[in-house]
């Protein structure tokens, strides 16, 4: 079954989901005009999320996704926490701050069976998770209401896990996405690749379709990826200076200006850990080059941005974007600050 069956849209591509830099207002214009509009719910508590679906079921009767995290939940470790304060104690000094409390609780929690009470009532046809899937029972019961299931690999293996655990579509990962890292069977970053040469290897093994994601950023893109085998784009860092994007305004300055760059195809962008912990692409800062931009001690995902928080809020009051994520692609070229649904035509040839 073509991919835009499957999902009941029009044109083939998938607005990514983008946590902490969009909301309902993305997904709806990107819905509008024809795609699959993505809205990401990592972020969001569950009275958030019910005003974010009701937004969406008052404003269009079209197909959208709704995305979550579903990593595993993993303990404080104050060790850990300690060590990596250690790292971040000569910027509180240097800034006159204090540093903040040990925390009490994660920033994200992956999906359970509250938010899957908060979804059910507005039954999504798409649902969409990164690091892997969670428990067979809650897949079961977003299958229940008739959503489609899609999550995201960055390996071959991954692929072949994720259809042999019942998604609908793969979303294919490749190195040159922007934000996080989708992997979940295995922490090593050696074994990924570039965006094309994973979705042939995806789709010479997989029977469920194969949907490109990385590095995609224009019609010529996208049909390099449908040439390749997949059935659909998933793009992200192009959305990020359209109107309807939460992008915030330091955020969308650091992306104008590499966007301008000769070479804007092949930006300067670094996998990095010291804001969540978790290995992410974004355009490189001071925190990623003086801390970075892995980092040894930078506590597990998500403990590792309670005690960055501090120097972000701090810097960005002075408008430094020094300690901020700037999440993004390696290829910037197709960042314009336009409408969404007319970006969304455009990156499908119309």
């Amino acid at each position: 079954m073509q991919i835009t069956q499957l999902l009941n849209i029009e044109l083939p591509i998938i607005q990514a989901p983008m946590a902490g830099v969009q909301g309902s207002a993305l997904a709806l214009a990107v819905s509008q005009a024809g795609a699959l509009g993505s809205l990401p719910a990592a972020m969001l508590d569950a009275q958030t999320l019910r005003s974010e679906l009701e937004r969406i079921r008052q404003h269009t009767a079209k197909p959208y996704n709704v995305n979550f995290f579903c990593h595993q939940a993993t303990p404080f470790d104050l060790p850990q926490e300690q060590r990596w304060r250690q790292h971040l104690r000569p910027y509180y000094q240097a800034f006159g701050l204090s540093e903040p409390a040990m925390p009490l609780a994660p920033t994200r929690m992956p999906f359970d069976a509250s938010m899957a009470a908060v979804l059910e009532p507005f039954a999504p046809p798409v649902v969409s998770f990164h690091f892997g899937l969670p428990d067979a029972a809650l897949v079961l019961r977003a299958k229940a209401w008739g959503a489609r299931i899609l999550s995201s690999a960055t390996t071959l293996e991954e692929g072949l896990w994720l259809q042999a655990h019942g998604v609908d579509a793969v979303i294919a990962q490749g190195l040159p996405a922007g934000g996080h890292r989708g992997h979940f069977l295995a922490p090593d970053l050696r074994g990924q690749m570039d965006t094309l040469e994973l979705v042939r290897q995806l789709v010479a093994q997989l029977q469920v379709p194969v949907i490109a994601a990385g590095g995609i950023a224009s019609a010529d893109g996208v049909q390099a990826a449908l040439q390749a085998g997949a059935s659909a784009a998933q793009i992200g860092t192009a959305y990020l200076l359209c109107p309807q994007a939460g992008t915030s305004p330091l955020h969308r300055q650091a992306l104008q200006h590499a966007a301008r760059q000769p070479d804007a195809t092949h930006t300067a962008t670094a996998l990095t850990n010291v804001f969540t912990g978790r290995p992410a692409r974004g355009l490189p800062n001071r925190a990623m080059r003086e801390l970075g931009p892995l980092c040894p001690d930078a506590p597990v995902f998500p403990w590792a941005s309670t005690a960055m928080a501090p120097l972000r809020q701090h810097a960005e009051a002075l408008g430094s974007s020094d300690f901020s994520p700037l999440w993004s692609g390696s290829n910037t070229s197709g960042c314009a600050e336009i409408d969404a649904g007319e970006l969304t035509r455009q990156l499908a040839g119309r």
